[in-house]
């Protein structure tokens, strides 16, 4: 009996392909990176075939560590770095340009364009959405104006166009499905928050024929089956798909209004599940759709808000300052003293995000004495990287008009139990580390067995869901408003 979840993560620098079992246990996992492309200053792209290619090196790997055998797969569930933009030949399957990736920075010019001639609150209000070229909207858009033939392409109705999660499933099905879920299309600027269906307004906004784009999908249900991939056997459902983020917020079983998770990896991540109705931000955070389980089902939605610089601000004083020798050992040079010594590091490097929205800031380390060492400073570090998400997640609390409820954390610098208990102490609320730390892959491991009936709903997830530690308050109400203080002078020092 078909008994394994395969999920696909398909991410920015490598695609990771695991096996889930019925319990809600990881059994293997393996990644294979891929090239990225930098063909000028500040555009990334990559080559849609080398995706692919990472991908079926997993399916062929993860099955050779003798865990299940393909027909022992009962559906397949994919989660994917969300917003890069990709078209193919319907035809052939060929793609017609390189995919631009959601980092890439090339439609700057067109999106303040469109922001100059006023049209941000229609994106916000339909999209949730700020006017940026983080969004796939406006790659569509550039892909549309710079790829070759493809004016023909279009009159021949061949050009498909989609985000990663559609490329992968279109591939995986032999061509026979053109379709994305609510989540990633959530992240194009292009579907309608209210009605899950894509906008002729914003369509014809960003000149992105609405043809050419993929069926919206609940993200649990059968969306395909697979038809000639190699290592596969025909008729394989994939039956879960969200957007890595989404993914991992169900992953961390955020099913109730007010569950939230965040992220620790280069930047942070944190979304709240803000339950069936969408809510507009009035604190410079993003609206967007967490996930729906099935047509009949009402879509959860979330707010968003990310910090652009979190684990890469260790990577700074590993590589830039050579502080440290690994990212692992900021944890002990920061253990060395008790607090920052009055230190404080706005890691600013790349501008600041939600909810101050700064690209224009710069980094800031202030507070330095005769008796600063590099402990305060690692200190401050932390404390720096856990200071800016509790900004983010006051500003959901605003919003939702809720208390938030325990955190729950992942990521790799989640592994930090010292970074882990300052950033309970400055949120003022208990933290959750889970068992599984693979959470990406976990939500769409858990939407694919939803979807074809291993687990019954959410509360059965809940129930193998595992926490592998909690982190308590310990810092005093006063203390905690007096380093919030201290933060909120040095951010605005950086603003300035």
């Amino acid at each position: 009996m078909a008994r394994y979840i395969l999920a696909i993560d398909q991410g920015t620098t490598g695609s990771t392909v695991a096996l889930m079992d019925a319990r809600g246990r990881l059994r293997a996992a393996v990644n294979h990176e891929f090239p990225q492309l930098y063909p000028q200053p500040g555009w990334v792209e990559h080559r849609p075939g080398d995706i692919w290619a990472s991908v079926q090196k997993g399916l062929r790997d993860i099955f050779r560590k003798g865990i299940a055998r393909p027909r022992d797969i009962a559906a397949i569930g994919i989660t994917n770095q969300r917003e890069t933009a990709l078209l193919w030949d319907r035809d052939t399957g060929e793609p017609l340009n390189n995919a631009i990736v959601w980092q890439c920075r090339r439609t700057t010019d067109f999106c303040e364009s469109l922001r100059d001639a006023g049209h941000e609150p229609l994106v916000r209000r339909r999209a949730g959405l700020v006017l940026d070229p983080y969004f796939s909207a406006s790659k569509f858009r550039w892909l549309l104006h710079n790829t070759r033939g493809i004016k023909g392409a279009l009159r021949a109705g061949r050009v498909a166009a989609g985000t990663v999660d559609t490329f992968l499933i279109w591939r995986l099905t032999g061509g026979m499905a053109h379709v994305t879920d609510v989540s990633n299309a959530s992240r194009t600027s292009l579907m309608n928050l209210q009605r899950c269906a894509w906008d002729g307004d914003l369509c014809k906004l960003f000149e992105v024929p609405r043809d050419i784009l993929p069926q919206i999908a609940p993200s649990s249900g059968v969306f395909g089956v697979t038809r000639g991939v190699k290592g596969l056997p025909d008729g394989i459902p994939i039956a879960g798909v969200a957007g890595d983020q989404q993914s991992a917020l169900f992953g961390q079983a955020c099913f109730g209004v007010g569950d939230a998770k965040c992220t620790f990896g280069t930047g942070s991540f944190i979304l709240m599940n803000t339950g069936d109705k969408p809510r507009a931000s009035k604190s410079g955070l993003l609206t967007t759709l967490a996930w729906q389980l099935g047509e009949s089902a009402k879509p959860v939605y979330a707010l968003e808000g990310g910090a652009f610089v979190c684990g890469a601000a260790v990577q700074w004083l590993r590589d830039g300052l050579r502080m440290i020798k690994r990212a692992p050992d900021i944890e002990a040079l920061a253990g060395e003293v008790t607090d920052s010594g009055g230190v404080e590091f706005v890691p600013a490097l790349t501008g600041l995000g939600a909810p101050h929205w700064a690209p224009e800031a710069r980094g800031t380390l202030t507070g330095l004495t005769r008796g600063t060492g590099r402990a305060h400073i690692a200190r401050a570090t932390l404390d720096a990287m856990a200071l800016q998400n509790a900004d983010i997640l006051r500003a959901m609390e605003k919003d939702l008009g809720k208390r938030m409820k325990p955190l729950r954390v992942d990521g790799g610098a989640a592994a930090n139990n010292l970074l882990m208990q300052i950033q309970a102490d400055v949120l003022g609320r208990k933290l959750i580390r889970p068992e599984v730390i693979e959470t990406t892959v976990a939500g769409a491991s858990y939407l694919a067995g939803l979807g074809v009936g291993l687990w019954s709903g959410p509360a059965e997830v809940q129930a193998i869901w595992r926490a592998e530690r909690e982190f308590a308050v310990e810092l005093s109400a006063r203390r905690r408003e007096e380093r919030i203080a201290a933060w909120n002078r040095a951010v605005q020092r950086t603003l300035l």
